[in-house]
């Protein structure tokens, strides 16, 4: 289908405009435009309430077709695999919900995941479909994730992030680095990598800062203290294995593990483990603290 036909939609559902055709009924469109989903797919979509008019409500079965009429359909994932992790919720009013993440869950949907992600779960947990992450770990990554709850104040919650009004504190468990002293910064340039879903530290001007201490020595494993001053796609991953200690069970860094399965037993040691800010609407100082802690 052309790309043409789509817009960005809000968070959790695809937006189609109506194309220029002959169908009689939305149906019809939405079979011919999407020859992979069969026609009972979408008739069951449809009586499950999953694909919208413009205006956010189910469409009936019969909605007669109009060329440009917007609809908002929910992506799925047939037979999606469940993940057997339970996340929590530490903190929810009407305008923000904290809630703590385990290892393995994505935060969005993406690929293979729909269902099976934070966001959908909230959702369903909380009944409010205004869900929205403020930021994003890794799905490998556990630990804290801030949500708004409410579009009318999104804005101001949002902001805490590229203007630094956030302190976000980390812990992960790698080898240990006798030879380097610390607590140090590591500065860098990361750029896309290969493959497509790695970074890489590249020649320039620094674009990562992580600010990085040793909080518990274990042999040959110590714990570290990470305190991201940005917030680049895996950016913790990449700086610590850039130090010569990688964290532990990390699938992407060094080296990518192929087709390897989740083993839930042995997780990214990496924990997303407090958050502390002003809270924009409130003036409130909030502390958020993961109730997960690593193993070593």
């Amino acid at each position: 289908m052309s790309g043409s036909l789509f817009s960005a939609a809000h968070h959790q559902a695809s937006t189609l405009y109506l194309p220029p055709g002959s169908w009689s009924t939305v149906l019809e469109c939405l079979c011919e435009h999407f020859s992979a989903i069969s026609r009972e797919q979408w008739l069951d979509r449809i009586a499950r309430g999953r694909v919208l008019d413009g205006e956010g409500k189910a469409i009936p079965v019969d909605l007669p077709y109009r060329e440009g009429l917007r609809i908002h359909y929910f992506r799925e994932v047939p037979d999606e695999k469940p993940i057997p992790v339970v996340e929590s919720i530490l903190y929810a009013d009407e305008h923000l919900v904290v809630a703590d993440k385990p290892h393995f869950l994505p935060v969005t949907p993406a690929g293979e995941y729909v269902e099976q992600t934070l966001l959908r779960r909230l959702i369903r947990r909380l009944d409010n479909p205004h869900l929205v992450p403020l930021h994003r770990i890794d799905r490998h990554t556990a630990g804290l994730v801030l949500f708004s709850a409410n579009p009318n104040t999104r804005s101001a919650y949002q902001s805490l992030f590229p203007t630094r009004r956030i302190e976000k504190r980390y812990q992960a468990i790698a080898r240990a680095l006798p030879g380097l002293t610390f607590p140090r910064v590591h500065k860098s340039r990361m750029i896309d990598g290969e493959p497509f879903f790695r970074m890489q530290e590249g020649p320039g001007e620094p674009n990562t800062e992580t600010a990085i201490e040793v909080l518990e020595r274990n042999g040959e494993l110590w714990r570290y203290g990470l305190y991201p001053v940005t917030g680049k796609k895996h950016q913790l991953r990449v700086h610590m294995n850039a130090l010569g200690a990688g964290i532990c069970n990390d699938p992407f860094y060094p080296d990518v593990l192929r087709d390897v399965e989740d083993d839930y037993s042995n997780p990214l040691k990496l924990l997303a483990q407090g958050l502390r800010f002003v809270d924009p609407v409130t003036g409130q100082e909030r502390v958020f603290e993961s109730g997960i802690s690593l193993q070593w």
